[in-house]
């Protein structure tokens, strides 16, 4: 009798033990969940568009835990990124306020703790075919206490004290992120001008997102200023209403005002107050050329025309 009653108490326990493991996802723990950038994301929709794809942010789609903490990081070397929550239909975004990184340079990172149960989605505000959704939802149900409340003690004691050292880590890290944007050197070139109405300009940058103002003097005349400006790609174009030539060149100012989203100042970086100049001769564009072919060849039948008339 009691060999039966010890083999039905290891069937019981084998049977509670099984059904213990097999227990649903519901009850796992989402009490920080982590959310980082594609790389490239911001120069290619290729993330958003690929078919079964992981999406622009990884991941896609999140779970976390009231009360639990969010931790979202720009990893993307490329390109700068926000978290903003809300949606996005095409290029008309719709913030709803919940949360927002602001602009997040690669390396920086935003903590967000929700506070209620429900769907959060979000998106980049630069680069709107990004887009994320976080789920939040209430907390697993408590366990049992535990008889050896001194070891988790002292485990959560070890956990944070790892923790509080990635955290500084990973501070130098941004520190040290920052303080490269702030010694970036801004390359600021003319790849062509042609006379298009007037002289049309292409500048040619070596960074993203530059914020800056653009003045052009010609004979000591201001004919060209325009203020905080930004160029979301590597080229801008601008049109200027005057012609230069060899003897009468058009001098161009550009002043670097900071690299980030526009309108948000505080969180620019990289040069500032960066002043590159150069002087513009254009050359004739193929309108141009045209216009002076058909004058040539205008003048040359009207010539030609003269002779043949007879004289009395």
């Amino acid at each position: 009798m009691k060999t039966k009653a010890i083999s039905s108490i290891f069937v019981l326990f084998a049977i509670a033990a099984g059904m213990a493991s097999m227990a649903p996802d519901a009850f796992a723990d989402h009490a920080e969940v982590a959310i980082v950038t594609v790389d490239e994301s911001g120069f290619s929709q290729t993330c958003a568009e690929a078919q079964g794809g992981s999406g622009c942010y990884v991941p896609v789609t999140a779970t976390v835990d009231v009360g639990g903490v969010v931790t979202m990081t720009n990893t993307d070397p490329t390109g700068v990124h926000t978290f903003t929550s809300g949606t996005v239909d095409g290029f008309a975004p719709s913030p709803d306020g919940v949360f927002d990184t602001g602009v997040l340079m690669s390396g920086d990172a935003f903590e967000w703790v929700p506070e209620a149960a429900g769907e959060q989605p979000y998106y980049c505000m630069l680069h709107t075919w990004m887009i994320g959704t976080i789920i939040v939802q209430e907390a697993a149900a408590e366990e049992h206490a535990d008889d050896h409340a001194a070891e988790e003690a002292a485990a959560a004691e070890e956990a944070a004290a790892a923790e509080e050292a990635a955290a500084a880590e990973e501070a130098e890290h941004a520190a040290m992120e920052h303080a490269e944007a702030e010694d970036v050197e801004l390359m600021v070139m003319i790849s062509d001008a042609q006379v298009m109405g007037g002289t049309q300009i292409e500048l040619e940058f070596n960074v993203l997102h530059l914020n800056y103002d653009l003045t052009a003097t010609q004979n000591g005349e201001v004919v060209f200023e325009e203020k905080g400006l930004h160029s979301m790609e590597l080229i801008a174009t601008h049109q200027i209403d005057a012609l230069g030539s060899d003897e009468n060149p058009i001098d161009v100012e550009v002043v670097s005002l900071g690299i980030g989203a526009p309108g948000d100042e505080d969180s620019w970086t990289g040069p500032v107050g960066q002043v590159t100049t150069a002087k513009v001769v254009p050359e004739f564009g193929t309108i141009a050329m045209m216009v002076l072919a058909v004058a040539i060849i205008s003048i040359v039948a009207v010539t030609a025309k003269s002779r043949v008339v007879p004289r009395f």
